[in-house]
């Protein structure tokens, strides 16, 4: 046992950690992994969401420093756009009580398969950076911090919206646009990580063990999708956003699965 916690449970959720960090690294998604094996492991839902803030910020920040230290990373525009989509997923989580969680739970598939096709089906998706159509300015005070607020509200997609945000707004190539978007992705995980902390949610034993999986999963998923760009991150950005739907719609509570269920059955 370590501060009470089975071993061979820690052992476990630090594999699952390491194959979710490195999935996470290159196209986001590894919540799809951890949560579900968090709740399975006798988390309550708020512990198990909190933890897995612990475990994705890691990964998202050992990310960053992997494709910062190969200069993918601009630096002048790129604090500026994270700072703001952390303090916005701060006043996100402090809102979460407040903002109608089933028009979140019905439109988010929506928009995940709609990025999924994006990526799917664009002509423009390569490592070379195109013409940007709004100002790194305008994306910080704009796209990132909605973004930002989305991900300290609910949070799945987030990597996802980010992402196309960096790739249509500001014309990003696809590696680009992915070392931004951990960064991004680091921030707002610890915005609301913080929160989640200040209010005893995360369980530390777990999430420590955790974290450091997803930060060395990380560092492979970044190797991997700084060599291959395009070609492994375009295919995984797509089924990763399809799967996320796929999971927010297996709820059996979800309003736009009981809309459809209700109309055929109906």
């Amino acid at each position: 046992m370590i501060f009470g916690v089975d071993i061979g449970l820690i052992a476990g959720l630090f594999a699952v950690a390491l194959a979710a960090g490195c999935v996470d690294a290159i196209a986001g998604g590894g919540g799809l992994l951890t949560v579900p094996v968090l709740l399975l492991s006798g988390l309550d839902p708020v512990s198990a969401i909190a933890t897995n803030k612990l475990q994705g910020s890691a990964g998202a920040v050992s990310s960053t420093i992997a494709f910062a230290r190969r200069g993918l990373i601009h630096w002048p525009d790129a604090w500026k756009i994270a700072l703001s989509a952390g303090i916005a997923s701060i006043g996100g989580a402090l809102c979460v009580s407040l903002l109608p969680r089933p028009v979140l739970d019905a439109a988010v598939p929506i928009l995940l398969v709609g990025i999924a096709l994006y990526f799917a089906m664009a002509r423009r998706m390569s490592n070379d950076d195109a013409t940007a159509r709004v100002t790194p300015a305008l994306f910080a005070l704009t796209w990132a911090p909605a973004v930002g607020f989305y991900d300290g509200v609910f949070g799945p997609g987030a990597g996802a919206f980010y992402m196309i945000g960096f790739v249509t707004l500001l014309g990003l190539g696809v590696v680009r646009a992915t070392a931004h978007t951990k960064l991004a992705n680091a921030a707002s995980n610890l915005g609301s990580l913080a929160l989640f902390a200040a209010g005893g949610h995360v369980i530390w034993p777990i999430g420590l063990a955790m974290a450091v999986g997803a930060f060395f999963g990380a560092q492979v998923g970044s190797r991997l999708a700084i060599r291959l760009g395009a070609r492994l991150i375009r295919p995984l950005l797509v089924t990763i956003a399809c799967l996320m739907a796929l999971r927010l719609l297996s709820d059996p509570a979800n309003p736009l699965r009981r809309a459809v269920v209700g109309f055929f059955g109906g």
